[in-house]
Formats: structure tokens, C-alpha cells, sequence
């Protein structure tokens, strides 16, 4: 080996070395989560042999028989699987383009309140529903949607000379509801992650701006936007990494696992569990765990190709 690449190997094994002693506070407090990613989120991969095997208890997961694809082209030979797909690409991408929308909105408008005991007021009360427990939601749409004693059943419908609806046994409401407590729920959470993008703009931006005598709405749309637009785009690439994972509550505690809902409220993680809770099909749950993995993980790649080069484009312009 030549002396200069000995030297150089030697002087980077140097710096490593240093580098480790300098950071050893940093790279102790790291151990914690990785040891923690390893545990919760790497070494449970081993289970994804389940997706194509026969599991017999007695054998265990290893001596089980093999299947291969079988699992697979059980769930895709059903009606099941286009429908389970097409709910959870049709409600979390309406739910992607509409909290996104709906929270830089409102962080805007938290923006503008200059009282700051309001604004921290109003950013609680926003917030409060993210907290909730989606069980509690569900029972909280149960007093509200119950055909003998709901509240819009037996208040708000007779007022308005509405017959009362049984709403749990009416699929063709349900897609507006769950996107309404979808939204209600998490634009909260989103508006403060966009309201500290915001704060952290520099003030003189908008006051340049105001001397060249832009209103609020040119002020939004040359300033606040671009400049919170890297916020956006990380928000928005990490929710197209889980289209194809749906709030489990929402489509469950919300309709209260009702049959005749199913057609417009089951999902793959819904159909999941009723495949290892009710028939108790493990592999093929796995099967349907595993094509969720799968095609989120290519939409994650394809997402973040098409900013990335979106971004090279700008910038050679």
C-alpha cells in the first residue's frame, strides 16, 4: 500500500477518533433511541416471513409450511382489496390537501392575534382535540349520532323538519363525517408546527413589504407561503409515507365497527385486524401489513424524487 493512503487512513481514523472524544456526551445520550429503534423497529422485521407462510402454532413461525404468494393472491382475488385500498388512498389524500390547507389558514390567523394571552389561548384550544382519545370521540359522536337518544336526532333535526336518521346504518354520510372529525382532530396539531415556521420569519420581510404598500393577502402569498413552503414539503412527505396507514380509531371507534359501514369505512388497517381478530387468518394479515409497507415505503421514494428534482429545476433557474 502506497505511504500516502497509509498516512491519509491513518489521519481519518485520527479524526474519527477525536471526533468520538469530543461528542462522547452526544453519542452516550444517542444510545438510548437507538437501542430503542433496533428493538421496537428493526428486529420485528423478522416477522414479515409470517406474509408467506401457513402458521401452525405447534410448528412455530420457522417450521410452519411455506406459501409463498398465497396469502397475496388470496387478498387480491377478493373484492376486499380494492376496496380497502381505494378508501385509504381516497381519505388520506382528501385528509393530506385539506388539514394542510385548512392549518397554514389558521396558523396565519394565530399569526395576526397581537395579544399574546389570546393567542396562546386560542393555540389550547385548537390543540385540545389532537389530545383526545379517539375512543372518547367515538363515544362523543355516539351522543350526538344515536338513533333513540342522540343529540341531532332528537334537538337539532326536529328543528329543522328532518325526519331522525340512523346514522350508523347510512354509509352514504360517512365520508363527510369522518373527514369532518379527521379535520377537527388534527389541523390543531398541524397549525402550531406551521405557526412556529411562521414566527421564525423575519419581520422586516413584512415590513419592506408594507412600505412598498402590499396588502395582507400579497404579503401571504410572496411572503409567508414560499418561505414556510420547506415546512410544507417535509409535512407533506412524511404524511404520503403513511397514505396507506389510517388512523385506526378513527375508522374503527368512530362508526363503532358498524357492518353496514364497512363499504365506505374499512380500510387496510381495519381489514387487518378483522382478519387476525375475527378469522384469525394471521398470514394473511401480514400479507395485507406487508403490501401497506411496501407501497408507502415506493410512494415515500417517488415523493421525495419528484421535490427533489422540482428543487434542482428552481435552483439551475
Amino acid at each position: 500500500m502506497p505511504v500516502a493512503d497509509t498516512e491519509a487512513r491513518v489521519k481519518k481514523q485520527s479524526a474519527f477518533w477525536k471526533t468520538l472524544k469530543r461528542y462522547r456526551a452526544l453519542f452516550i445520550m444517542i444510545i438510548p433511541g437507538m437501542l430503542y429503534l433496533i428493538i421496537n423497529n428493526y428486529l420485528p422485521m423478522f416477522g414479515v416471513i409470517i406474509a408467506f407462510k401457513d402458521i401452525n402454532y405447534a410448528k412455530g413461525i420457522l417450521g410452519s409450511d411455506w406459501l409463498g404468494f398465497k396469502n397475496f393472491e388470496y387478498l387480491f382475488k377478493t373484492s376486499d382489496a380494492w376496496i380497502i385500498t381505494r378508501n385509504t388512498i381516497l381519505y388520506n389524500g382528501s385528509f393530506i390537501f385539506i388539514n394542510t390547507v385548512l392549518a397554514i389558514a389558521v396558523a396565519i390567523l394565530l399569526n395576526e392575534v397581537r395579544i399574546k394571552l389570546l393567542s396562546r389561548f386560542y393555540q389550547s384550544i385548537i390543540l385540545l382535540p389532537f389530545l383526545i382519545s379517539m375512543v372518547i370521540v367515538g363515544y362523543l359522536g355516539l351522543s350526538m349520532m344515536s338513533v333513540e337518544s342522540g343529540f341531532l336526532n332528537k334537538q337539532i333535526l326536529p328543528m329543522l323538519g328532518i325526519d331522525p336518521i340512523s346514522w350508523y346504518s347510512e354509509p352514504k354520510y360517512w365520508p363527510y363525517i369522518l373527514t369532518f372529525v379527521n379535520i377537527w382532530k388534527n389541523v390543531g396539531y398541524l397549525c402550531i408546527i406551521f405557526l412556529a415556521s411562521i414566527i421564525g420569519i423575519d419581520h422586516e420581510y413584512y415590513e419592506a413589504a408594507t412600505i412598498d404598500g402590499a396588502s395582507k393577502w400579497q404579503q401571504i402569498r410572496s411572503i409567508t407561503v414560499p418561505l414556510i413552503m420547506p415546512t410544507i414539503t417535509i409535512m407533506t412527505l412524511l404524511a404520503i409515507g403513511r397514505i396507506f396507514y389510517s388512523d385506526f380509531g378513527l375508522f374503527f371507534q368512530v362508526p363503532l365497527n358498524s357492518g353496514p359501514l364497512q363499504p365506505v369505512t374499512d380500510v387496510i388497517d381495519t381489514y387487518v385486524y378483522r382478519g387476525l381478530m375475527t378469522l384469525g387468518d394471521i398470514g394473511m394479515s401480514s400479507a395485507a401489513g406487508l403490501y401497506q409497507s411496501l407501497v408507502g415505503f415506493v410512494l415515500v421514494l417517488v415523493a421525495n424524487y419528484i421535490v427533489s428534482r422540482k428543487n434542482r429545476d428552481q435552483a439551475l433557474f
